[in-house]
């Protein structure tokens, strides 16, 4: 998640006898992930915008090769960013559903401060670790 976005909320402070992912947890988390939609939409929109002012057909193949090589690489940020979005939609989709906030491996509670540090997150942090762990046999 960007530091912009953790800047704007006040990390979720649980009472002691409070149950995991009541109204008010849910609630929280629906800011941080909307706010984090918004920022990335507005991020988006400015790219879009940037782009068409700046179309210049250079003369010289170098600096259109620069600017083709420019524009190539914020396009495939933007396609990062749209997919995050997705996954942020979805992520809004298991809030709504009560599904938020548990391992989609195990069943266990996430973490709230998990949580906020990666809203989208699906497994718990063992869960994660093992996954991880699997990728680098998979790779070698």
């Amino acid at each position: 998640m960007t530091e912009e976005i953790s800047r704007h909320f006040t990390p979720y402070q649980p009472k002691a006898d409070e149950e995991y992912m009541n109204p008010k947890q849910r609630e929280h988390f629906r800011n941080i992930l909307n706010l984090w939609k918004a920022d990335l939409s507005q991020d988006m929109d400015r790219t879009v915008h940037t782009m068409q002012d700046e179309v210049t057909m250079f003369a010289d193949p170098n600096d259109r090769a620069s600017q083709e090589s420019d524009m190539a690489l914020e396009l495939r940020n933007r396609d990062r960013e749209r997919k995050l979005i997705k996954k942020i939609d979805e992520t809004l989709n298991k809030l709504e559903a009560d599904e938020y906030g548990y391992c989609e491996s195990c069943g266990v509670e996430i973490g709230l401060k998990r949580l906020e540090a990666r809203p989208t997150a699906t497994l718990c942090i063992d869960c994660k670790t093992l996954d991880e762990i699997r990728e680098k046999q998979v790779a070698k």
